[in-house]
């Protein structure tokens, strides 16, 4: 059966064979070499180009002194809203494993190199991970984490904006380890299924996969991948693979046992898994798709519920922006700051605390996390500022989108345009 375009520059999400629908991903490398992916449902990008890990960094992680606060806290709770394919939790984990469980914290020893160094502390750190894609999820541990050429990496689709900004070139600065997606795999690995075995072995996306996360796989199972390149045990046994993988097998342990990890990935719309939960998060990975698309989870309501499952001094990081995110963030009681990429030289985030006290913000990174200047703070004034809603919690982003530009249209507020205008005048003159 012909496959049928559906949307600009890109093939249809699934293609139907005899009334069976098939699962489509659409990756790509980023600028990083770390994967990114596309979704033609709302015409937008998972990942930034410039790099999905990069991103993941620098707006979800850097942001905050995470030593601080295991100097302070033996446990730690996080919320990753839209989980994805993992880079926020798995940049989190990474961040761990490299600054702070090699030098775990012991305020009776000594502070070395602006490292802790003990191995007698046990970390609790608990993760829950929210996302409606269940496929994405599962599979996320199997992706690469570091592409170093892109000979064969063009991706198996076409889609403008993502080549206008696509580099010739790798620039990372950062990496993952190979036990990251192992550790992940450990507490998922139940719940693959069918479904994730066939993207597994379809060669479409064979070259995104890391062959030798499919094979320890293929082991803990005890499976035989269908159509698999390494359908024999013996094959992984003898697979320039093994020593390493073993390695990192053994790492993995090592951690488990040192470290009191628990993830729990709940498939499900966040704002019923927020509804029915009681329990209170210290930080909030909140990485929903862009809210002028996908407003659900960006609206005072759900800005509000999460505030509600914040422990005190807890902490919502976010790519958005949005003027319109800020102020449903100040509405719902926050303090929000702002996020500065030392990559890309500009402020790209936003960090909103469950406080006004401010021996609460010092678990901030005082030199990426900045005060909102005078034209943020005018321009959450204007219509921009004007935030979604969604009182019961269940509306479709049609209807939230709908019920905002009503809201927007009648609203006697300055628009964002004049309000910029009036800036730019007022700094002419020197006002």
């Amino acid at each position: 059966m012909p496959k049928i375009k559906l949307y600009k520059d890109v093939e249809p999400t699934f293609t139907m064979y005899y009334n069976v629908i098939m699962y489509k991903l659409y990756p790509y490398v980023t600028n990083d070499g770390s994967i990114g992916l596309f979704s033609p449902e709302v015409d937008d990008i998972y990942h930034s180009t410039y790099g999905a890990l990069s991103e993941a960094y620098e707006k979800f992680i850097l942001p905050v002194d995470w030593k601080l606060f295991f100097q302070n806290n033996n446990q730690i709770k996080i919320l990753d809203i839209c989980f994805g394919i993992g880079y926020n939790t798995k940049s989190f984990l990474n961040y761990y494993l490299e600054n702070i469980y090699n030098g775990s914290i012991d305020t009776n020893n000594i502070i070395n190199n602006d490292k802790i160094y003990s191995n007698n502390i046990n970390h609790n750190i608990f993760i829950k991970a929210i996302d409606v894609d269940k496929n994405l999820a599962l599979i996320s541990p199997f992706f690469k984490t570091c592409i170093k050429d892109l000979k064969n990496f063009n991706p198996p689709f076409y889609q403008n904006r993502i080549e206008k900004y696509r580099s010739k070139n790798i620039n990372s600065n950062y990496k993952l380890k190979k036990e990251i997606n192992l550790l992940l795999l450990y507490k998922i690995v139940n719940y693959i299924d069918n479904d994730i075995l066939i993207l597994l072995n379809d060669n479409n996306y064979s070259k995104y996969f890391d062959r030798s996360v499919i094979s320890f796989f293929k082991c803990l199972k005890n499976i035989k991948l269908t159509d698999s390149p390494f359908s024999k045990f013996i094959t992984f046994l003898h697979n320039i693979y093994y020593k390493y993988i073993s390695l990192s097998h053994k790492n993995v342990h090592k951690y488990l046992k040192s470290i009191d990890f628990n993830f729990k990935l709940n498939i499900c719309d966040a704002r019923q898994v927020l509804s029915d939960d009681n329990s209170l998060y210290n930080f909030v990975f909140l990485d929903a798709f862009t809210p002028s698309k996908c407003p659900c989870l960006w609206t005072f309501d759900f800005i509000k519920l999460i505030f509600d499952h914040l422990e005190p001094g807890g902490i919502v990081l976010t790519y958005s922006s949005a003027a319109n995110v800020r102020n449903a963030f100040i509405e719902a009681g926050f303090v929000i700051k702002k996020v500065y990429s030392e990559s890309l030289k500009k402020y790209t985030g936003t960090v909103a605390i469950k406080t006004n006290l401010s021996s609460n913000e010092n678990y901030l990174n005082k030199n990426l996390v900045h005060e909102l200047s005078e034209f943020d703070l005018g321009l959450l004034k204007t219509k921009a500022g004007i935030f979604y809603r969604d009182k019961n919690l269940t509306s479709q982003n049609e209807a939230i989108i709908a019920l905002h530009e009503k809201e927007v249209n009648e609203s006697d507020k300055i628009s964002t345009t004049k309000f910029k205008k009036r800036v730019k005048i007022d700094n002419k003159c020197g006002i």
